[in-house]
C-alpha cells in the first residue's frame, strides 16, 4: 500500500495591496460627497425657491402699503396723455396740450418745456444717443429733441395721427403707431429717417418688445394684440383678446413672457402668453389707459381715470392674483414707473363736464386752468 499525502488546503482569498485599498476608499469618499453635494444643491434649491417666494410676498406687501406721497404742480393750460420717467437722470417727460413739460422727480421743480408739439401723445428716450422722441398727433410729426439742452433738433413725418411710441432695445429702432392711418411708421434714430411703414388693419394704442426680436401692439377697434417681427418689419401673428374689448394700456414681463393689456371698454385686464395669444387670466379695473410692470416686484399696474391704479401680482408665469386698487384722483388714466425707485408717475387736473355733441357722443372733460399736476405713488 503506497503511501498518502494530506492535498493541500487552498483559502480563496482575494489578493489584495495598498494601492487597491486607496483606491476603493477614494471611490468610496468620492461618491459620499457626491451624495451630499447633490443634498445640499437640492436644498439651496428649494430655499432659493422658499426665498423667491417670500420676496414675492414681500413685494406684494409693499403694494399694500402704496400711497399718494407727492403732487407735483405743473403750470399751462391743455390736456395730456401719456408721460416717460429718465430713471438715471431723474427727470420727468410729461404731454401737456402743445408741449412737454419737464420736471425733476425729486420735488417737481421744473426743468425746461419743449413747445411746438401740437396734439403731443408719448414722449421715447435714446440715452445711449442724447436723444428724445415726442410724437405730434395733430401735426403727423415726431419731433426729435436733444435731451442735453432739451432743444428740437428735427421733425420727422409719419403717419396720420402718431400717438404711442417707444424705442425698442432689439431692433435700435423707433416704433411709432398712427391712429388714424391704421399703421406703423419705423424710425432709425442713427439717422432720423423712416426706413419702414407696417399696416395693422385696425387702430394701434400701445405697444412693447420682448427684447428678442418681437414687437407687441394692441388693436384697439379689434381687440387684438399684432405681433410684429423687428428685423423684417412685418406682422407675423394676430391674438386675439377674448374677454377684453377696445385695448389701450400694454406692458410685458420678459422673464416669463406675459402680456398684460389693459381693456378700458370693459374694465378688464387680462394676461396673455406672447408665446402663442393664450388668455391665461382677466381681472375687473377700471377706465384704464395705461399699464406698467415692474419686473422686481412683479406687480402689474394699471391706471384707470375713476381715480385708482389696479395693482395685480404675478405669482408665476400661470399663476396671478388681484391685490388692491390704489387710490389715486380722477382722470389719471396713463402712468409711468421709474424702476430704480418703484415709484409711479400719473398726471390729471380737474376737469368740468363737456355736453356731447352729434360728433362726439362721449367727449372728455374739459381741464380746469391751473389744475394740472403729476402724482407721485409709493411706500
Amino acid at each position: 500500500m503506497g503511501s498518502y499525502k494530506k492535498p493541500k488546503t487552498t483559502h480563496n482569498k482575494p489578493i489584495t495591496n495598498s494601492r487597491q485599498i486607496n483606491l476603493n476608499s477614494s471611490k468610496s469618499l468620492q461618491n459620499w460627497t457626491l451624495t451630499w453635494l447633490q443634498i445640499i444643491s437640492v436644498k439651496k434649491s428649494i430655499f432659493s425657491i422658499c426665498l423667491f417666494c417670500c420676496c414675492l410676498s414681500v413685494f406684494a406687501q409693499k403694494a399694500q402699503h402704496f400711497h399718494v406721497l407727492k403732487s407735483h404742480a405743473i403750470a399751462g393750460d391743455g390736456g395730456w396723455d401719456y408721460l416717460t420717467v429718465n430713471p438715471d437722470s431723474k427727470q420727468i417727460y410729461i404731454s401737456h396740450g402743445n408741449q412737454v413739460n419737464i420736471i425733476k422727480e425729486a420735488n417737481g421743480d421744473s426743468v425746461g418745456v419743449i413747445k411746438n408739439t401740437d396734439g403731443v401723445h408719448g414722449i421715447a428716450l435714446v440715452q445711449n444717443l442724447n436723444k428724445g422722441y415726442i410724437s405730434d398727433g395733430r401735426a403727423n410729426k415726431v419731433t426729435v429733441f436733444n435731451l442735453a439742452n432739451n432743444k428740437t433738433t428735427t421733425t420727422i413725418p409719419v403717419g396720420t395721427n402718431p400717438d404711442y411710441l417707444f424705442y425698442d432695445d432689439f431692433s435700435k429702432k423707433i416704433f411709432v403707431f398712427n391712429g388714424k392711418s391704421n399703421n406703423a411708421t419705423v424710425i432709425d434714430p442713427k439717422t432720423d429717417k423712416v426706413i419702414a411703414t407696417i399696416s395693422l388693419s385696425g387702430k394701434p394704442e400701445a405697444g412693447v418688445s420682448d427684447g428678442k426680436g418681437q414687437v407687441f401692439v394692441n388693436i384697439e377697434d379689434k381687440n387684438e394684440v399684432v405681433v410684429l417681427d423687428a428685423n423684417a418689419f412685418e406682422v407675423k401673428n394676430r391674438y386675439k383678446i377674448v374677454q377684453g374689448k377696445e385695448p389701450s394700456g400694454l406692458a410685458i414681463d420678459r422673464v416669463s413672457n406675459r402680456l398684460f393689456i389693459g381693456c378700458g371698454g370693459n374694465k378688464k385686464m387680462v394676461i396673455m402668453d406672447a408665446a402663442d395669444g393664450k388668455n391665461m387670466a382677466n381681472f375687473t379695473i377700471g377706465g384704464c389707459d395705461g399699464v406698467v410692470f415692474d419686473p422686481i416686484y412683479k406687480l402689474a399696474y394699471a391706471s384707470n381715470h375713476e381715480g385708482f391704479i389696479s395693482v395685480i401680482r404675478e405669482k408665476d408665469a400661470n399663476n396671478f392674483e388681484f391685490v388692491k386698487n390704489l387710490p389715486t384722483e380722477e382722470g389719471a388714466r396713463t402712468i409711468a414707473i421709474d424702476l430704480k425707485t418703484h415709484h409711479l408717475f400719473t398726471p390729471t387736473a380737474k376737469t368740468v363736464k363737456v355736453a356731447p355733441t352729434p360728433q362726439n357722443s362721449h367727449p372728455w372733460p374739459k381741464p380746469v386752468v391751473g389744475t394740472f399736476h403729476v402724482l407721485e405713488v409709493g411706500e
